[in-house]
């Protein structure tokens, strides 16, 4: 999962599920509220438009909603989109690019990460992040920076599966320090355990 989701965590309120808000710091010019229809957005806009859509396949991102961190914690819409996909850009505050894009169900998983609550039942969500993720631990969902026993992995271009069925994750790698170039399970054994599937 990365990293990002620190960043989504700074500002979640948005978009019909307060998990929008995956990430903290965004870097200006930013401006609040959300993006009215026909409006042009600002330079610095175009350029998060642009980084928000590397997470997905371009028919993807063409058409989702793309969101970003405002300076105080919430969260604007960039550009309204129609096809249920959501995706933010890259956090500048990691060592590597990590732009996502997630669907409605994973939206909710992501609010129910963000609560620390159970994630709903029934609701198997998929995440894009195909330009990469940043280091982050294997076992411990809330972890910040790396211990010796949080088991700190790297992540290459990734999709990910959330919500599913704990039968579903049963059938891959568990490893807390997993090979992270074939699918493996990230956060096992917790209500946040998801299938971290490489791509390329």
């Amino acid at each position: 999962m990365s990293k990002s989701m620190g960043w989504v965590c700074a500002g979640a309120a948005i978009l019909g599920f307060s998990a929008a808000a995956l990430f903290a710091d965004v870097p200006p010019p930013m401006h609040h509220g959300a993006a009215t229809a026909g409006a042009q957005p600002a330079a610095g806009d175009e350029q998060l438009i642009a980084s928000a859509m590397k997470a997905a396949p371009k028919k993807v991102a063409e058409n989702s909603t793309v969101v970003a961190p405002d300076p105080k914690g919430g969260m604007r819409t960039l550009r309204q989109g129609t096809n249920g996909f959501t995706c933010m850009p890259d956090n500048p505050e990691t060592p590597g690019p990590d732009p996502m894009c997630w669907d409605k169900s994973a939206g909710d998983w992501i609010d129910a990460y963000l609560g620390h609550k159970t994630p709903p039942a029934g609701k198997v969500g998929f995440m894009y992040m195909l330009a990469g993720g940043t280091d982050a631990s294997n076992t411990d969902p809330y972890a910040t920076k790396p211990t010796s026993t949080n088991h700190w992995i790297k992540t290459g271009p990734h999709v990910m599966i959330v919500g599913a069925d704990a039968s579903f994750y049963d059938t891959y790698p568990k490893s807390p320090d997993p090979d992270t170039k074939v699918p493996y399970v990230m956060w096992a054994g917790t209500p946040y355990q998801h299938l971290m599937a490489p791509i390329g």
